[in-house]
């Protein structure tokens, strides 16, 4: 194959439906496995549980975590992470770029927002079966969820100005916030500046890559906008979210929601 394609997904309500299953993306994903096209998970969950689907979808390629708080790189990947000008944390399965803010430090910040006024509740303030209410996530999988390293979910009940002060305390003290599902305040990272670092990697490997990305949600946002191949899936209602519309240049409206159009969308791609 000519072009060395390098797809980056988001997991839930892309490659994920509301029930958690990708059945109905098998036919694609089954061409990515022939094609050897490296698909890399960028997701908001939590390390733990993005090898949790990553064993479901028989993959074996790097990671990104928690909104681009960290980059997995397996040892017996294809991608060469030594010499690289990265600093490189080295556990027994990975090589680990760290990006993100400290989860301790995360979870300081919501407290004093807290004491500020703030009705706000962490991933940290909830109890596993809370998670699994909140999320629909198995108690299994909400335990996975609640191991967080760099980005923590919360749950804000505010509307309209209340939000706009709740982000600009934020930023005041020293964080990022963005949005998917729910609220996530994280430090310095985001899922584009760990995308940059894959593509850099990836070129030194290969020299010439396509990249595609699959997104839904403002969150992914800084993914697509990296990018040379963005493509928005139809949330659950059927449209497409406005800010992502926005905000992305040469968007691709996939046709059908979450893994139906995630699915086509790359079938159509990977003709090329």
């Amino acid at each position: 194959m000519n072009k060395h394609f390098i797809i980056f997904t988001d997991l839930d309500g892309t490659l994920l439906d509301s029930h958690y299953s990708f059945r109905k993306a098998k036919p694609a994903l089954k061409q990515i496995k022939e094609k050897d096209i490296p698909l890399l998970v960028c997701s908001s969950k939590t390390r733990p549980e993005i090898e949790h689907y990553r064993k479901k979808l028989h993959n074996d390629h790097p990671f990104i975590s928690e909104n681009g708080g960290g980059i997995f790189i397996p040892k017996k990947s294809e991608v060469k992470i030594k010499k690289s000008g990265f600093n490189i944390d080295e556990s027994n399965n990975y090589f680990a770029i760290r990006l993100g803010a400290s989860y301790d430090d995360l979870r300081g910040a919501l407290k004093e927002l807290h004491s500020e006024g703030f009705i706000i509740r962490g991933f940290g303030d909830m109890s596993v079966k809370a998670v699994s209410e909140l999320t629909g996530l198995k108690m299994s999988e909400a335990r996975l969820a609640k191991k967080r390293e760099f980005d923590e979910p919360f749950v804000f009940k505010g509307r309209g100005s209340s939000v706009s002060k709740l982000k600009r305390r934020i930023k005041a003290k020293g964080f990022n916030y963005t949005e998917g599902e729910f609220f996530h305040i994280m430090g310095d990272s985001d899922k584009g500046r760990a995308v940059d670092i894959m593509k850099k990697l990836y070129t030194r490997q290969y020299k010439k890559i396509v990249t595609i990305a699959l997104g839904d949600s403002p969150n992914d946002i800084e993914m697509l906008q990296k990018v040379d191949y963005p493509i928005v899936v139809q949330k659950g209602d059927g449209s497409f979210h406005p800010q992502v519309l926005r905000k992305v240049k040469s968007i691709i409206k996939a046709d059908g929601i979450g893994p139906e159009g995630w699915n086509r969308a790359l079938i159509n791609l990977l003709k090329l």
